[in-house]
């Protein structure tokens, strides 16, 4: 299954590596889409891949620590 999310992430964590880590952890193939990092705040939009139950802990987890998800529907990246 596949998921397209938007992630955006607060000053205090651009630098830490959550995808990875989520990837990891929840066997959760991440697909960078688009990515824009400026000193005060991250965003990301991702497609991940993975069984529906990792995607959904995945997105659980990286909300957990801070990060907004927003879920993107349909098959345009804007």
């Amino acid at each position: 299954m596949k998921k397209r999310v938007k992630l955006t992430f607060p000053q205090h964590l651009i630098k830490e590596p959550i995808i990875f880590t989520m990837a990891k952890k929840y066997d959760v193939m991440p697909n960078i889409r688009r990515a824009r990092v400026t000193d005060t705040v991250g965003e990301m939009v991702l497609e991940l891949d993975g069984t529906e139950e990792n995607i959904e802990n995945g997105i659980r987890s990286i909300r957990e620590q801070g990060v907004d998800v927003e879920l993107i529907e349909g098959d345009i990246i804007e």
